[in-house]
């Protein structure tokens, strides 16, 4: 029985929960086309509620030409 509890302890502590992860790509879209980077001539606001609430990334690099 003492096994079994300590079973049972160790499961529930070690499960962690996962994260919710929405990578967004878009093609011939530059840093300054959503307004959570600054822009203001329109609203994105669904992204920059995303934005808000997660994580904003500022560097990132394509390995390869992506787009024509």
């Amino acid at each position: 029985m003492t096994c079994l509890s300590f079973a049972a302890a160790v499961a529930t502590s070690t499960a962690k929960p996962k994260p919710n992860i929405i990578y967004i790509l878009l093609d011939d879209a530059g840093y300054g086309d959503l307004s959570c980077y600054g822009q203001t001539k329109f609203l994105t606001p669904n992204i920059d509620r995303l934005a808000s609430e997660g994580m904003k990334f500022t560097n990132h690099y394509a390995g390869s030409t992506v787009c024509a």
